[in-house]
């Protein structure tokens, strides 16, 4: 009996062991200390496309961001009032951030809107990673 509780020790020890030894790599997401940051710009074209009104900051714009190869979104967060954003607390690996723009009806794609797609990757633990500006029209 003796030797069975000791068995029964040593292969939950080495199960626990295998387990916290797998899992030091995480995914993509939530968790981490690296940022990702960027800017909405609006252009505001007439309603067939072919006249760009005006153009200002994004500002309460929706911003999605896929972790890996997630297929929904992980997070959604709006532009301030100067049209930037910011995902915080993130990991190590490749992240899809993207915006809905408006598009020409007369377009072959059906729908009204399209989204906007920027692919980046966090390579460092403490990384803010800028990807610039996203246009989109409305």
């Amino acid at each position: 009996m003796r030797n069975y509780t000791m068995m029964k020790i040593l292969f939950l020890s080495a199960a626990f062991i295998a387990m916290v030894l797998s899992g030091c790599e995480k995914p993509a997401g939530q968790g981490g200390d690296a940022t990702i940051k960027g800017k909405v710009w609006v252009e505001d074209w007439d309603k067939n496309f072919n006249l760009l009104q005006y153009e200002f900051a994004g500002a309460d714009q929706d911003v999605y961001i896929i972790y890996g190869d997630d297929v929904n979104y992980g997070d959604k967060i709006s532009t301030n009032n100067n049209g930037e954003f910011e995902f915080k607390y993130l990991r190590k690996g490749k992240y899809k951030i993207y915006v809905y723009s408006d598009q020409n009806q007369s377009s072959s794609t059906p729908a009204s809107q399209v989204a906007i797609v920027v692919n980046t990757e966090i390579s460092s633990k403490k990384q803010t990673v800028d990807i610039g500006t996203i246009i989109i029209k409305k």
